[in-house]
């Protein structure tokens, strides 16, 4: 028919060239049709859309087709269930990589329907959405624990996206741990009324690991975890302890407990408190006593070097402050506790202190907390909790927090502390079945080492790098990729309210403003709330 047109001489070699690329390229031709659907109530308006619609497709380089008389058939096959009416002669033919360009606008984010998760928002059309990235990819067989690992450098909006995930937990009825370093959790820690512990020369850090609350009981593990403390204070990193001083330990504290009232008791005008100051007395006063009794000599337990070692934790001892506090005690029921390490974490004497109470607090709300839920969230501290020969019991955490309901997060920004830290890779990655990364432009150079060792797909890969790349100017939003076990990848916009901005925020000005305000109205949540209204108002 070639001979016959010039048109279809065309055609031929249209034909020719399609088929061509189809056998050489090995590409998979398909049956396409896109059609948008445009309406109005005013007529007049009609062909004004019409031509708005074949305009913006011509500007893709798409010849588009006004469709009038078949309208209503199209119209009826689109319907889900319909599609064995569709013509086919409204079809056109193209390859699976040209057709997919025109699915660009469609979306296949879905709101979960768990009770647990995160508001987040659909990439494409900024729809908020439920996701659940705990407990459904497990029920679902995707992943094997709750663990996270998150990895986003200075900027990328990495605290703002673990604030707004810690607190979505938090009113879901989760009990956090966070082990920050740089403030970043201070708004929403006052906020939610947490327990905020920094130090400042003012105010230091105050524990007291001998109290037992209520609901608490004096178990193996709190004697356990007190007496790891005690040796903790008395040997050196090198130093090991014998048999005979560990049974020593544990005879003192059993006598010592013996001696306290109860945990439901007040504590009357004349009894002991539970804190050092009083256990370092009864070793002093009384135990040294039955040591000398018993006749334990000196190299079995050297009760002498024990109370001069741990003096300065006694009153009027340079750390007399530390192990002695009388408010912020009962851990065990708070809910949200916040440990700031940032003004120690180069500390000899505090940060492996501060480090060995927190572990006991994280396990004993482990252990003891039945049937709720537990998270702890290390940011950059983890690196000095490694460097402190704490890393066998990160290795611990990330390996049984999963038997006792809970979620072990670690947060980084800085590639390298991941690729060359064997706790990083051997505990916290390979078992952390959800991967959160956040804009990695700083680093796609070099983004092949990181995708190695986190096990990225090529098209995880390519999700990654597309972060924050076309986003929408009208919408104030950092985007976020969440891997869950390598199976489930996908892209989503962090977007939220500007009160719930006003409490995440990391920057220095605006969190002092939020202080000023918090401090005239007299409550965190009106001093945000006014502050927000000052601001949507000037806009």
């Amino acid at each position: 028919m070639s001979t016959y047109s010039r048109e279809n001489a065309i055609s031929r070699d249209a034909t020719n060239d399609f088929l061509n690329e189809a056998i050489a390229s090995q590409r998979l031709p398909v049956k396409a049709h896109f059609n948008v659907l445009v309406w109005t109530d005013n007529r007049l308006e009609l062909k004004e859309l019409k031509t708005q619609v074949s305009s913006a497709l011509a500007q893709m380089d798409a010849i588009a087709k006004q469709e009038t008389d078949g309208a209503p058939q199209i119209f009826w096959a689109g319907l889900p269930g319909n599609e064995a009416d569709f013509p086919m002669n409204d079809t056109f033919d193209t390859f699976a990589e040209q057709a997919t360009c025109f699915l660009n606008l469609e979306t296949s984010y879905q709101s979960s329907l768990s009770p647990v998760g995160i508001r987040l928002g659909d990439r494409l059309t900024g729809k908020p959405v439920h996701v659940d990235i705990s407990d459904e990819p497990i029920k679902k067989g995707i992943c094997t624990n709750r663990n996270k690992f998150i990895l986003g450098p200075s900027g990328s909006g990495k605290s703002f996206f673990t604030n707004h995930m810690v607190r979505s937990y938090y009113e879901q009825g989760t009990h956090i741990v966070l082990v920050d370093v740089g403030h970043s959790y201070k708004g929403l820690c006052d906020l939610v009324s947490g327990y905020y512990f920094t130090y400042s020369e003012s105010n230091p850090l105050r524990f007291n690991p001998f109290h037992i609350g209520e609901g608490d009981t004096l178990d193996t593990e709190k004697k356990e975890s007190i007496k790891t403390l005690l040796l903790a204070l008395w040997k050196k990193d090198d130093e090991t302890f014998n048999r005979s001083e560990y049974v020593a330990l544990s005879i003192a504290l059993k006598m010592y407990f013996d001696k306290l009232p109860s945990p439901l008791e007040k504590v009357a005008e004349g009894r002991m408190r539970p804190c050092f100051d009083t256990f370092y007395e009864f070793l002093r006063n009384e135990f040294v006593q039955v040591l000398k009794e018993d006749k334990v000599k000196e190299k079995d337990f050297d009760v002498e070097n024990f109370l001069y070692v741990l003096r300065p934790y006694y009153k009027g001892g340079e750390f007399d402050y530390l192990l002695n506090a009388t408010e912020n005690l009962d851990l065990l029921q708070q809910r949200f506790i916040v440990f700031e390490l940032d003004n120690i974490k180069d500390h000899p004497i505090l940060f492996p202190v501060v480090t060995i109470i927190i572990m006991e607090v994280f396990i004993s709300k482990m252990r003891k907390l039945k049937g709720i839920r537990k998270m702890i969230l290390i940011e950059e501290a983890w690196k000095a909790i490694a460097k402190e020969g704490m890393a066998e019991y990160i290795k611990y955490l990330f390996k049984t927090v999963r038997k006792f309901y809970g979620e072990a997060i670690v947060v980084t920004q800085e590639v390298e502390d991941i690729i060359s830290s064997p706790v990083v890779k051997q505990a916290i990655i390979n078992n952390s079945d959800c991967k959160i990364l956040l804009d990695q432009s700083k680093y796609q150079n070099k983004f092949d080492s990181i995708q190695q060792l986190l096990g990225l797909t090529e098209k995880e890969k390519a999700l990654v790098l597309s972060i924050n790349k076309s986003n929408d100017p009208t919408r104030k939003y950092k985007e976020v990729f969440i891997s869950l076990g390598g199976m489930l990848s996908k892209v989503y916009a962090t977007e939220v309210s500007l009160e719930e901005y006003l409490a995440y925020t990391t920057e220095e000005s605006e969190k002092m403003k939020v202080q000023q305000y918090a401090q005239r109205f007299g409550d965190m949540r009106k001093g945000i709330a006014q502050l927000a209204r000052e601001m949507q108002s000037k806009n």
